[in-house]
C-alpha cells in the first residue's frame, strides 16, 4: 500500500490518508479481508502522529472500508457495491457539474455533450 503526503496542498493529512486508501479499496488495488499497516506502524512510516493515522483509520471504518479485529489489526472490508454506487455516482456528479460550467463558457449545447457521452460509451464495450 503506498500513501503519499503533499504538505504543500492544504488538505488535512489525516483526509490525504484516508482518501487514498479509500480510493485503493475502491480501485480494488486493496482486496477484501487484506490487512492494512498498523496505525503505529504508518504513522511511524510517513513521520505523521498516531493520532492523525487513527482519525484517518476511524473514517474509513465510520463508512464502512475497513474494520478492526481487536488484537489483531484493522482490515480491508468486503466490498459493498451499493456503496462504490454511491461513490461512482458522487463523482459523476462533480465532473458533470464541471462539465455543464464548460459547457456555459463554450456555447455547447446539451446535445452535443449527449452525441459525446454516447461516442465515448461505445468506445468503452
Amino acid at each position: 500500500m503506498n500513501i503519499f503526503i503533499d504538505n504543500k496542498n492544504g488538505e488535512p493529512i489525516y483526509n490525504q490518508i484516508y482518501s487514498q486508501i479509500k480510493g485503493q479499496i475502491i480501485s480494488g488495488e486493496l482486496k477484501e479481508n487484506e490487512p492494512l499497516p498498523s496505525i503505529r506502524g504508518l504513522a511511524k512510516d510517513l513521520r505523521i502522529s498516531f493520532l492523525t493515522t487513527k482519525h484517518a483509520y476511524d473514517e474509513l471504518e465510520k463508512e464502512g472500508f475497513i474494520y478492526t479485529v481487536q488484537g489483531k489489526g484493522c482490515y480491508v472490508a468486503a466490498r459493498n457495491a451499493e456503496l462504490i454506487r454511491e461513490e461512482n455516482l458522487r463523482k459523476i456528479e462533480e465532473l458533470i457539474s464541471r462539465i455543464t460550467e464548460l459547457c456555459a463558457c463554450g456555447n455547447i449545447s446539451k446535445e452535443e455533450i449527449i452525441e459525446m457521452i454516447n461516442f465515448s460509451m461505445e468506445d468503452e464495450k
